[in-house]
This record gives C-alpha cells, sequence and structure tokens, in this order.
C-alpha cells in the first residue's frame, strides 16, 4: 500500500466520523506530495498516520488548518522525524478493561495479569476502575474510583457482579511509559485524537491510579522475554496473558510465532486485536459482521466478541455469527 492511499484509507475507514481533524489532514497528506516525500524517506512502520499527528501534536503543529499543517511539516521535518523515529504509538486507552472484564471476571480468581504491549500499563487496573454496561444506574467497581467507564453491550454478554481480585500485575513493552514521568504522559496524551476529550480526562484519572500503585513493566521483546516475566507470576493465581492492539505492529512470521509461544505457556490467553490481525481467528467468525474498524476479542483462540477499539462497546458472538470454518 502506497503512503498515500494509507493516508486516504486512515481518512475514510478510521477517522470519519470520529475525528474530523484527522480525516481533513489525512486527506490533505494523501494528495501533499512534498509530505509524502518525507514520509517515504521513513522505515514503513514509522510513516503511519496516527504517528505522524500524535507526534506534530506532541510538538505544536496547527492542526485546524490542513495547508498550514502541510506547510508546517516541511518546515519543522528535521524534529518531527527525529520524534517520530524515537516515539511509538502506544495508545494506553484504560477503556479497553471494559472489554476485558467479562473475561477476566470469569476465570479463577484471583488473576495474576500480564499485558503484552502494555505501554505504561494503565490496562493492568481493570480490579481498580468503574464499570457502567447499561443505560441505568447500575456501577459496579469500587466507589471511590475516579476512572468510571461506560460500554454499550449487544448480545448475550456475561456481565460480571464483581471486579476481578488482582494479586500481581506486570507488563512488557519495547519502550515501556511511566505515568509519573511527565514528558512520557504529555505523549500519551498527545496519542488520543483531538475531539476525544474525555479520554484525554480519563488518561490523567487513570494516571493517578498508577502513580500510586506503580505497575511491574520491563523493557523486552514480546519472544524471548515474555516466558521468564510469565515465570515470575505466582503460582497460586491464575496468570492472564493479554495484550490489546498490539499485534497489527509486528510482521506476520513474529505474531504467528507469539501465539504458539503463548499458547505453550500456562494459564489463559486474552486477545484484542484488529478484526483481520490473527486471520486464523477471523477466520471462524462472520467478519463483515464485526466492521473494518472493530477488534476481535478471544478467550484461549477461541473469538467470544467484537469490541469498539477504545472500549465502548462489546457484540458477543453467538454461533450463528460464527463461519463456516468453526463455530463456537
Amino acid at each position: 500500500m502506497s503512503t498515500a492511499h494509507w493516508y486516504r484509507d486512515f481518512a475514510v475507514r478510521e477517522a470519519r466520523g470520529l475525528s474530523p481533524t484527522y480525516e481533513a489532514l489525512a486527506i490533505a497528506v494523501s494528495a501533499d506530495r512534498r509530505v509524502l516525500a518525507l514520509l517515504d524517506g521513513l522505515p514503513a512502520d514509522k510513516r503511519q498516520p496516527n504517528l505522524l499527528f500524535a507526534a506534530a501534536r506532541y510538538l505544536g503543529a496547527p492542526m485546524a488548518v490542513p495547508e498550514e499543517f502541510g506547510s508546517w511539516v516541511v518546515r519543522h521535518w528535521s524534529q518531527l522525524s527525529v520524534t517520530m523515529r524515537h516515539r511509538r504509538t502506544q495508545t494506553n486507552e484504560p477503556a479497553r478493561c471494559a472489554t476485558l472484564l467479562p473475561l477476566l471476571a470469569r476465570l479463577p480468581q484471583p488473576l495474576a495479569l500480564l499485558e503484552v504491549g502494555a505501554s505504561a500499563g494503565l490496562c493492568l487496573y481493570p480490579d481498580a476502575y468503574r464499570y457502567r454496561y447499561r443505560d441505568d444506574a447500575s456501577v459496579l467497581g469500587p466507589a471511590d474510583s475516579p476512572v468510571l467507564l461506560t460500554c454499550s453491550i449487544n448480545g448475550d454478554v456475561p456481565l460480571p457482579s464483581a471486579v476481578p481480585t488482582v494479586v500481581w500485575r506486570a507488563g512488557i513493552d519495547l519502550n515501556p511509559l511511566d505515568v509519573a514521568d511527565d514528558d512520557d504522559l504529555r505523549w500519551l496524551e498527545a496519542l488520543i485524537w483531538p475531539e476525544q476529550q474525555p479520554r484525554r480526562d480519563r488518561l490523567h484519572a487513570a494516571a493517578r491510579i498508577a502513580r500510586a500503585d506503580p505497575p511491574y513493566l520491563i523493557k523486552g521483546d514480546l519472544l524471548t522475554d515474555l516466558p521468564p516475566l510469565a515465570a515470575q507470576a505466582p503460582a497460586d493465581a491464575t496468570l492472564v496473558i493479554f495484550h490489546s492492539a498490539v499485534l497489527t505492529y509486528v510482521p506476520p512470521d513474529v505474531r504467528a510465532a507469539f501465539i504458539e509461544l503463548v499458547r505453550g505457556l500456562r494459564g489463559h490467553w486474552i486477545s484484542n486485536e484488529g478484526v483481520g490481525v490473527l486471520p486464523d481467528l477471523a477466520a471462524t467468525v462472520d467478519v463483515e459482521g464485526g466492521g473494518p474498524a472493530r477488534f476481535l476479542l478471544s478467550l484461549d483462540g477461541e473469538p467470544v466478541a467484537f469490541t469498539g477499539p477504545h472500549g465502548q462497546e462489546i457484540d458477543w458472538l453467538t454461533p450463528a455469527r460464527h463461519g463456516a470454518a468453526g463455530s463456537s
């Protein structure tokens, strides 16, 4: 896929209806030969729209007028390209805990959580957030939590009666972030799309929780460093290895090796990735029913639901929605 096509596709399939700012900027970039030439000089994994826009916002670029943005990129390319090479799209959305909770709560308690691609580890606190799954006033979770996650549901979602008990939480990332570091927190804020102020508020509320009880995060590779980290989990707790929007950033052969690896480790495996990221899982469901901008949630290699990428919805699967390749 050419860089121009990548940005047009991003505008239509991801930004439209969610961020008018990014939709307009992505369309403009796709037609700006100056900016495209600069982007094409970067490694392929550093040309992505989210990374360009986040790095530009982090550096104070004008985002409202596409023509001004393009000119700013050209003038500040030296600084911008260094930031894009150094940084990663490590969006740490705590609201994804709302889509993970129905699975976590029904596993044998207590839990030892290990997140692959943990960023700053904000998804390691499902027991510290409050949740509302219906329009009524029913709220689940600690009454004094500053984080309230609202998630719509469709289908027979097994809603929990209580948050899970977590006795150990750890994460692995190529570049773990620290919410106690103001610069890391500023980068996480830059990754949130301009119009999404509630997500920024949620980020800062979740960061207060993580600062009070920091997670155990290590810098490492998901293949070589995962097994020794998993071995540190308490033996008397149920180990849960999970990831959200991570495998899309690694090559297909690494994804395959990771799946083989994680299936051989003790405990359970929860995957929450874009519908097309793990083709073997997607082949067992009606992918068309999921939509292009949704995730496929699975437990131990069995798809259970389509989910919103920012934890905003759960669409539980039924046998009728499984494809001919498999059934639940």
